[in-house]
């Protein structure tokens, strides 16, 4: 595809996408490149908040050498587009984190989308991805593992789990496995769900008002996300930031 044609829903990644929310921002920005050099530690993250209407396109690509690690933090919660792309190479005997975070109402369109490639022998990988949705929001994760022929001992994992307010939300989840070595440990998993309704009836009991209820069941859904961020203001604004987004949700 052409750096300047617009993607349409026969490629797989856009397949869930707002591609007319896209078009009044095409073509977007290159993307941000993040080198981490053989035995250095690195940590990103990213607060995609944007303006109400708008569309916003964050994409990443990082290349993580040998027994370096890579760390990344991402809250998607803006705009009427929120997209945040990741094409991630990893060295021999390194390592990925993403924790990540969509929270979205009304008509969003809020997605995450990962390629992982294992390239060497004995590299690590986690994915853990937490959506909270409302009303007509539609929230996507499409994540891929890559593992070449020659990465031995690969270690990678995705874990998927969205959670529905309203049945007219719409959660997609495509965690997608490709391997091409014979010793390697893999797995992922996806559900989708909504709020338990016992454990909101049990606090109701207690005195506690409706949204106060969900807001502590929801905060207790994404809890874990944001624990590893290790600059605590970093840390306090992306929380605040999801809490400020959850309780206008509920």
């Amino acid at each position: 595809m052409n750096a300047l044609t617009l993607p349409t829903r026969k490629a797989e990644e856009w397949r869930y996408s707002d591609l007319d929310a896209l078009a009044a921002i095409w073509p977007t920005p290159a993307p941000t490149r993040i080198d981490v050099a053989a035995g250095e530690s690195a940590r990103h993250h990213l607060l995609q908040d944007a303006a109400d209407g708008a569309a916003a396109v964050h994409d990443y690509v990082i290349d993580i050498a040998d027994g370096a690690r890579c760390d990344f933090h991402v809250l998607n919660i803006g705009g009427k587009l929120g997209r945040v792309t990741f094409a991630v190479t990893l060295g021999k005997g390194s390592h990925f984190e993403l924790n990540g975070a969509i929270i979205g109402g009304g008509d969003q369109v809020l997605e995450i989308v990962t390629a992982v490639t294992h390239a060497q022998p004995d590299s690590t990988s986690g994915q853990t991805i937490r959506s909270i949705l409302g009303q007509r929001a539609t929230g996507s994760y499409l994540g891929s593992i890559n593992v070449a022929r020659d990465a031995q001992r690969t270690d990678a994992f995705q874990s998927v789990k969205a959670m529905l307010l309203d049945r007219t939300a719409t959660a997609n989840a495509k965690p997608e496995l490709e391997i091409y070595a014979d010793d390697v440990k893999c797995a992922h998993g996806a559900t989708v769900g909504e709020l338990d309704r016992q454990a909101l009836f049990y606090m109701a009991s207690r005195g506690m008002d409706p949204a106060t209820a969900k807001t502590l069941l929801l905060k207790a859904f994404v809890a874990g996300v944001f624990d590893d961020v290790a600059d605590e203001a970093v840390k306090d604004s992306l929380e605040a930031a999801a809490l400020a987004k959850l309780e206008a949700l509920v």
